[in-house]
């Protein structure tokens, strides 16, 4: 059976990148497409090529690191790579607890460490060359201490009580997970932007004048609550603009990037606000808390089942059944399902985008909802006719078009 497992696994993998390379090539075909006159005035001649050329960077560069990746992968299963990281990790410990943790964190740091160069080179010569790059050495090596070191105390604590759990009641453990893992997701979802953020970015509140005026005007008409309003230094690492709504309950805050209030005018900023507040009012925010849990348990309870497969552990190399090694297994054959999860999820979340687009122009204003999108997609260089199968499978905000012609309806 465990035979099978594996020649299933290769299947998957296989499919997946297949999949991949096909549907960039279907929106390659889409790059010299004539711009629909709606978006013309988007870019000029210039500014256009430039967008295709940052397109077809970034299409080389996913190709050469999924094809990087793709190529590890299969080495590590047709020479049982897998089982030489079990082995190094249980040359350390007999726990199996602990075991299991030296196993991800060996893998987790390898993975880090082989893309790094990849990272590095998208960091400071693509969007560098583009004029998106503002990161500096220091930062970038910060940045990625700091993610190591938050990954070892978040992930291996998160991972430490789950393990504990398994070992201590095997198939039941998937309830404890379960509350576990939700526990964390929505404590984070309340407190990210107060704990996680500050650590790489400098946030204030936003100073009194016109535009806060203008946000707490609006907050006020629409009867929506707002005590915190930030700003953040995002032009510490890119150009680009965006904002965003996080925390819930009294807890629920606005971020502004500094780049977003360089870049549009008080109503386009207030228009994009409405927008986040749009999400709010509609319980998008909530709805995702809550199929995020769902779809938590439903993994953890899949897991559980599928961790009393013996010869998962076995088609990886590993012939005593083990926790970690398991994991990796199922992660691998529940591909398939998380390919269809994420399309049902990218095509809730595009029509709840359409929502709060229709929030915006119904509390606030259409065309300066459209200028600040025409505007974010100029300055980020945006591919503005990507092609529809690829949308499907990609996009979880419909296409600027798209929501142009959603907000210019009757």
């Amino acid at each position: 059976m465990y035979n099978t497992i594996f020649y299933i696994v290769i299947a998957i993998i296989v499919f997946d990148f297949v999949l991949e390379r096909w549907l960039n090539y279907l929106n390659a075909q889409k790059r010299n497409t004539p711009l629909p006159d709606e978006l013309k005035d988007i870019y000029d001649e210039n500014k256009y090529q430039k967008s295709i050329e940052y397109d077809i960077a970034n299409s080389k560069f996913s190709f050469v690191t999924s094809t990087f990746n793709f190529v590890i992968i299969l080495l590590m299963l047709f020479l049982e790579g897998f089982a030489w990281v079990d082995n190094i990790a249980g040359s350390y410990s007999y726990n199996p607890i602990f075991k299991a943790l030296l196993f991800f964190a060996i893998l987790g740091f390898a993975s880090d460490i082989l893309n790094m160069p990849f990272n590095i080179y998208n960091t400071f010569v693509i969007e560098d060359r583009f004029g998106f790059n503002k990161t500096t050495v220091r930062t970038f090596v910060l940045d990625k201490l700091k993610g190591w070191l938050l990954s070892i105390l978040l992930g291996g604590v998160l991972a430490y009580i789950i393990l504990w759990f398994y070992y201590q009641t095997t198939t039941m453990f998937w309830i404890y997970a379960w509350a576990i893992s939700s526990g964390f997701m929505i404590f984070f979802a309340m407190f990210y932007s107060n704990l996680i953020v500050p650590l790489f970015n400098k946030q204030e509140p936003l100073e009194d004048g016109e535009l806060k005026d203008a946000i707490c005007k609006f907050a006020d008409k629409v009867d929506f609550k707002l005590d915190n309003i930030y700003k953040i230094n995002g032009s510490k690492r890119s150009s680009k603009a965006n904002a965003y709504f996080t925390g819930l309950g009294a807890k629920k805050r606005i971020v502004l990037y500094d780049t977003l209030i360089n870049e549009l005018t008080t109503n386009e900023i207030v228009a994009v606000l409405a927008h986040e507040i749009g999400h709010y009012k509609r319980k998008h925010t909530l709805q995702s808390i809550i199929l995020s849990v769902v779809q938590t348990g439903l993994t953890f309870y899949l897991i559980s089942i599928f961790l009393r497969i013996p010869a998962l552990s076995q088609a990886l190399g590993v012939e005593q059944p083990c926790f970690h090694i398991g994991i990796i297994a199922f992660g691998i054959l529940y591909s398939p399902f998380s390919l269809i999860i994420g399309l049902i999820m990218n095509i809730l979340s595009r029509k709840n985008e359409y929502e709060a687009d229709l929030y915006a122009r119904q509390n606030f204003d259409a065309e300066n909802l459209i200028s600040s999108l025409k505007k974010l997609s100029n300055s980020n260089l945006s591919n503005l006719t990507p092609h529809p199968v690829y949308v499907f499978f990609h996009y979880s905000h419909p296409t600027l078009l798209d929501r142009i012609n959603a907000l210019r309806k009757n």
